[in-house]
């Protein structure tokens, strides 16, 4: 508690900073509020107070300040500040049963918004109703209206760039624009997934570089603003997911859940180099990135048919290649060209993973296409040269160019290592649409699990649209660009748990979550498992599977979860008391929860790892919770797929809801028994169904935790 001679909390902590200068003297912090050292120099130190989602602040402090601000007396838990970054079709009944999201509003944590772009006009949207929404236009560079209804900026900064907030705010809640060019002159409408959600924008960071306690700070003025969702398409870079107690954003999500707010957040796009999934607090919607069945082809083809031509991706829309074939040539990695005379040919070369992203190529800031110009080539052909399967990433060239997918270059190169004078010309196609069967796959870019944090928790929890994205962009670089990556996945997601509370304002961030999990697909357009790329997808690479709105909007039986059961999970978990009241702003009241199982948590899914297993013997009994939102007079019967060594039983395996009215619960439990040895990991799910509807759950046994 503030001590009352302080007349506001940020004196207090003001006199707190000063007091790690001061001590040698035997200053009382709390009895000399008149401490003239912290009144300047620290007072400068102080950034942020936060008073909404947890009670502290944060300040620019040396280690041997910081080691002794943790020494004094109610500091609970200091943190270093890091880095984070940002990380890159609905149907109509859920848009008309929602309203396309008009009452719902959106706050969208990152570097800021062109308000004044097409995608944000605010045609037939009427003011929210009076006090529903308490916050206001007050970043610089911003002008708000209808749909813009609040901008917010870290130390009133101007906002200057905007561009992959733009991007992710209209992909999310965009307004319709049509006759939008992309592409080779394709034309279509622009709408994001909720067209009429109100967005608010918080610039929380610097172009791609994001502050972790500027982003608490605009999480925390998004709650107190009365968002009703918050998208956060950003995470660590510096470090992996942290324990709870050392994870501010986690802290500051559970405070936003608490209130009721849904905190959507990308689960991070370094699977490449290695990084695992971020954002795994299980009061946060966790989504990696998929592909879509959208494509705009281009074919490099080569004369007298000796080989077959490539099919790669391009958008590329300016004059064609000349039609008289070109010699190709091979010129090694794409960011380590040298000088060469590359006169009349077309130059290929192999990318890593830093060369082609967020639909541009570059190389040390210098285009691979100025490089190829400047060297005399038409064109370029880039090959992703990691074994990370056949999804392409489109590229915005500025010249005639393809890109071309690993397996295809496995064929193009010893052809070119053969012979002496190959030649090629490029062909660009027409956009294409649902020409796809291995859509949607898991994007080559996306962080993978399992939770490294609570292995009780799946992460991600699903999968959505995050490749070759198009979306606003600030217009005085171009109107509309395609981005890839988990945030562009994590807007879709954003939209999409807009028009669920739109549809259904009743239900909690958790039932939100339930709904699109245990209606999410796993089978891509022919039927067959989704892949991750070359193999079948795992629960640790999408979740629970690819969202399906419309099946969202009807689960009939959702997984709710109030703060008091994270609590209780926190607490079975082995998270002590200070951490607990750390985490989530609550007081637990024992030190024994030797009753509470953490794999309990009543989560749309069930993971249970080796160690827990063991210990009961590979015998296990979890329970689950359903809540009923659909029809009153229904039965629901259960299915199960055991995973592979393991025996899942279901106890009652019909729940009957025939009496019940809408929102009334029911129990079930599930023994886990292994059978025979065990792999790695062994996945299988259980569905229970009234006739109409499959509310599906997946089950993943770990046994080991470098699963991949």
């Amino acid at each position: 508690m503030k001590p009352s001679v302080f007349p506001e909390v940020h004196h207090w902590y003001e006199a707190i900073l000063g007091s790690l200068v001061e001590d040698s003297n035997n200053n009382n912090i709390n009895n000399n509020p008149s401490n003239s050292k912290s009144k300047t120099y620290y007072s400068s130190k102080l950034i942020h107070v936060y008073s909404t989602v947890f009670h502290g602040f944060s300040a620019r402090l040396t280690p041997w300040e910081a080691q002794q601000l943790e020494e004094q007396p109610g500091v609970v838990a200091v943190f270093p500040d890091v880095f984070s970054n940002t990380k890159y079709t609905v149907p109509n009944r859920l848009l008309t049963d929602s309203d396309f999201g008009s009452s719902v509003t959106i706050g969208f944590l990152d570097n800021g918004i062109q308000s004044t772009h097409r995608s944000f006009n605010d045609s037939g949207l009427k003011p929210l109703p009076a006090g529903s929404w308490k916050g206001a236009c007050t970043a610089k560079g911003v002008e708000c209206n209808n749909k813009v209804i609040g901008a917010w900026s870290i130390n009133n900064a101007n906002v200057t760039d905007g561009g992959h907030g733009t991007h992710t705010a209209s992909t999310a809640a965009g307004s319709a624009v049509e006759n939008v060019l992309y592409g080779n002159n394709t034309s279509a409408t622009a709408v994001g997934v909720a067209p009429k959600a109100r967005i608010a924008s918080y610039k929380v960071c610097d172009g791609d570089k994001c502050v972790e306690s500027d982003v608490v700070a605009g999480l925390e003025k998004a709650v107190e603003d009365g968002v009703d969702i918050i998208s956060m398409s950003l995470g660590p870079t510096l470090h992996g997911p942290s324990p709870y107690e050392n994870d501010p954003l986690a802290v500051a999500a559970f405070g936003a859940m608490a209130r009721g707010i849904s905190v959507i957040a990308s689960a991070g796009d370094g699977w490449y180099a290695g990084n695992g999934i971020t954002n795994v607090a299980p009061w946060m919607t966790t989504v990696t990135a998929g592909t879509i069945d959208r494509s705009f082809p281009a074919d490099l083809v080569f004369v007298k048919g000796e080989l077959a031509p490539l099919h790669g991706a391009s958008l590329y829309g300016g004059a064609p290649l000349d039609p008289n074939p070109c010699k190709i040539t091979y010129a090694g990695l794409c960011n380590n060209m040298t000088k060469a005379n590359f006169t009349g040919m077309i130059v290929m070369c192999d990318s890593e993973f830093d060369d082609i992203g967020n639909g541009r190529l570059s190389s040390n800031a210098t285009s691979i296409e100025e490089f190829v110009k400047r060297s005399g080539g038409v064109g370029v052909v880039v090959a992703k040269y990691y074994p990370l399967g056949r999804s392409l990433m489109t590229v915005n060239f500025t010249m005639p160019g393809l890109v071309i997918s690993e397996l295809d270059r496995e064929k193009l190169f010893p052809y070119l290592q053969k012979n002496n004078f190959p030649l090629a010309t490029m062909i660009f196609r027409d956009v294409e649409f649902w020409n796809d069967s291995l859509a949607p796959e898991v994007a080559d870019l996306s962080s993978r699990g399992p939770n490294s944090v609570s292995s009780y928790v799946v992460k991600p929890d699903v999968m959505a649209p995050g490749v070759d994205i198009i979306a606003a962009w600030p217009e005085d670089e171009v109107e509309f660009k395609m981005l890839s990556g988990t945030s562009m996945a994590c807007a879709h997601v954003s939209g999409v748990a807009a028009l669920l509370k739109g549809a259904h304002p009743e239900w909690s961030p958790a039932m939100i979550r339930s709904a699109m999990m245990t209606t999410a697909y796993t089978q891509a357009n022919d039927g067959k498992a989704i892949v991750n790329p070359m193999r079948d997808a795992s629960i640790f690479d999408m979740g629970a599977g690819h969202i399906d709105p419309e099946k969202a909007h009807d689960p009939g039986l959702v997984y709710d979860i109030a703060a008091d059961d994270y609590v209780d999970f926190l607490c079975a978990s082995n998270y002590t008391n200070d951490d607990i009241l750390l985490i989530t702003n609550r007081q637990y009241e024992t030190d024994d929860c030797s009753e509470i199982k953490p794999w309990d948590l009543n989560y749309p899914a069930i993971s249970i790892d080796s160690p827990s297993f063991e210990a009961m013997n590979r015998n296990i009994t979890v329970e689950r919770t359903v809540t009923n939102v659909g029809e009153v007079n229904t039965s629901y019967s259960v299915t199960v797929s055991n995973p592979q060594g393991v025996t899942l039983t279901v106890n009652p395996m019909t729940m009957n809801f025939s009496s019940m009215p809408y929102g009334n619960q029911s129990n079930y439990r599930v023994t886990i028994t292994a059978t025979e040895s065990l792999p790695d990991s062994a996945e299988g799910k259980i569905v229970w169904s009234d006739g109409k509807r499959q509310v599906a759950s997946p089950v993943v046994i770990i046994y080991k935790r470098n699963v991949k």
